[in-house]
Protein backbone atom coordinates (compact mmCIF):
# COMPACT_ATOMS: atom_id res chain seq x y z
CA UNK A 1 0.00 0.00 0.00
CA UNK A 2 1.21 3.68 -0.73
CA UNK A 3 1.04 6.00 2.33
CA UNK A 4 1.57 9.35 3.43
CA UNK A 5 2.48 9.34 6.97
CA UNK A 6 1.65 12.58 8.69
CA UNK A 7 4.70 13.96 10.51
CA UNK A 8 3.00 13.39 13.77
CA UNK A 9 3.50 9.82 13.07
CA UNK A 10 6.28 7.62 14.92
CA UNK A 11 8.70 7.05 13.02
CA UNK A 12 9.45 3.62 14.44
CA UNK A 13 5.38 3.23 13.17
CA UNK A 14 6.64 4.54 9.67
CA UNK A 15 9.73 1.85 9.72
CA UNK A 16 7.65 -1.02 11.06
CA UNK A 17 5.03 -0.44 7.42
CA UNK A 18 8.14 -0.09 5.43
CA UNK A 19 9.48 -3.20 6.89
CA UNK A 20 6.43 -4.90 5.99
CA UNK A 21 6.50 -3.80 2.44
CA UNK A 22 4.46 -0.87 2.58
CA UNK A 23 5.63 2.38 0.37
CA UNK A 24 5.26 5.37 2.66
CA UNK A 25 6.56 8.74 2.31
CA UNK A 26 6.88 10.43 5.77
CA UNK A 27 6.23 14.21 5.87
CA UNK A 28 8.94 14.22 8.93
CA UNK A 29 11.49 13.11 6.22
CA UNK A 30 11.15 15.87 3.74
CA UNK A 31 8.22 17.91 4.30
CA UNK A 32 8.36 18.85 7.77
CA UNK A 33 6.51 21.72 9.37
CA UNK A 34 4.07 21.19 6.10
CA UNK A 35 0.34 23.05 6.39
CA UNK A 36 -2.07 20.56 6.92
CA UNK A 37 -4.38 21.23 3.95
CA UNK A 38 -0.66 20.87 1.85
CA UNK A 39 -0.50 17.29 3.55
CA UNK A 40 -3.41 16.38 2.10
CA UNK A 41 -3.30 18.13 -0.96
CA UNK A 42 0.24 16.04 -1.56
CA UNK A 43 -1.63 12.70 -0.44
CA UNK A 44 -4.45 12.98 -2.81
CA UNK A 45 -2.21 14.15 -5.86
CA UNK A 46 0.03 10.62 -5.17
CA UNK A 47 -3.03 8.51 -4.82
CA UNK A 48 -1.65 7.46 -1.12
CA UNK A 49 -3.50 7.07 2.19
CA UNK A 50 -3.09 9.48 4.72
CA UNK A 51 -1.86 8.23 8.09
CA UNK A 52 -2.20 10.40 11.06
CA UNK A 53 -2.92 11.32 14.65
CA UNK A 54 -4.38 14.40 13.93
CA UNK A 55 -8.19 15.04 14.12
CA UNK A 56 -7.84 18.39 12.76
CA UNK A 57 -7.90 16.57 9.20
CA UNK A 58 -10.89 15.48 10.05
CA UNK A 59 -12.85 18.56 9.97
CA UNK A 60 -10.59 19.43 6.76
CA UNK A 61 -11.67 16.46 4.75
CA UNK A 62 -15.42 16.55 6.15
CA UNK A 63 -16.13 20.39 6.50
CA UNK A 64 -13.98 22.08 4.50
CA UNK A 65 -13.90 19.28 1.39
CA UNK A 66 -11.04 18.53 1.01
CA UNK A 67 -9.95 15.73 -1.42
CA UNK A 68 -7.94 12.86 -0.49
CA UNK A 69 -7.86 9.08 -1.49
CA UNK A 70 -8.06 7.93 2.12
CA UNK A 71 -7.25 8.87 5.92
CA UNK A 72 -6.18 6.49 8.12
CA UNK A 73 -6.77 8.37 12.22
CA UNK A 74 -4.67 6.03 14.93
CA UNK A 75 -6.22 6.68 17.92
CA UNK A 76 -3.90 4.83 20.46
CA UNK A 77 -2.08 6.22 23.30
CA UNK A 78 1.59 6.57 21.43
CA UNK A 79 3.61 4.52 24.49
CA UNK A 80 1.39 1.56 22.93
CA UNK A 81 4.09 1.17 19.48
CA UNK A 82 3.30 -2.15 19.21
CA UNK A 83 -0.49 -1.92 19.52
CA UNK A 84 -0.62 1.03 16.54
CA UNK A 85 1.20 -1.59 14.32
CA UNK A 86 -0.93 -4.68 15.32
CA UNK A 87 -3.96 -2.40 15.10
CA UNK A 88 -3.03 -0.52 11.67
CA UNK A 89 -2.32 -4.33 10.02
CA UNK A 90 -5.79 -5.39 11.52
CA UNK A 91 -7.40 -2.38 9.71
CA UNK A 92 -5.49 -3.25 6.65
CA UNK A 93 -6.24 -6.75 6.19
CA UNK A 94 -9.61 -5.89 7.19
CA UNK A 95 -10.42 -3.34 4.51
CA UNK A 96 -7.64 -3.60 1.91
CA UNK A 97 -7.00 -1.26 -1.09
CA UNK A 98 -10.75 -0.16 0.27
CA UNK A 99 -8.98 1.91 2.75
CA UNK A 100 -8.47 4.60 -0.43
CA UNK A 101 -12.11 5.07 -0.09
CA UNK A 102 -12.35 5.46 3.20
CA UNK A 103 -11.99 7.50 6.60
CA UNK A 104 -11.34 5.13 9.32
CA UNK A 105 -10.35 5.46 12.96
CA UNK A 106 -8.10 2.74 14.73
CA UNK A 107 -8.39 2.54 18.31
CA UNK A 108 -7.29 -0.12 20.75
CA UNK A 109 -10.65 -1.88 20.92
CA UNK A 110 -12.51 -1.25 17.70
CA UNK A 111 -11.97 0.29 13.94
CA UNK A 112 -14.27 2.41 12.45
CA UNK A 113 -14.46 3.16 8.91
CA UNK A 114 -17.01 5.01 6.50
CA UNK A 115 -16.99 5.79 2.51
CA UNK A 116 -15.76 9.02 1.99
CA UNK A 117 -18.45 10.86 -0.46
CA UNK A 118 -18.00 13.72 -2.48
CA UNK A 119 -20.13 16.20 -3.20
Amino acid sequence: MRWLADECVAAALVASLRMNGHDVLYVAEGARGLRDADVIALAFRESRLLLTEDKDFGELVFRRKHPVSGLVLMRIDPTQSETKLLRLMAAVDRYGDVLLERYTVVEERRLRSRLLRWA
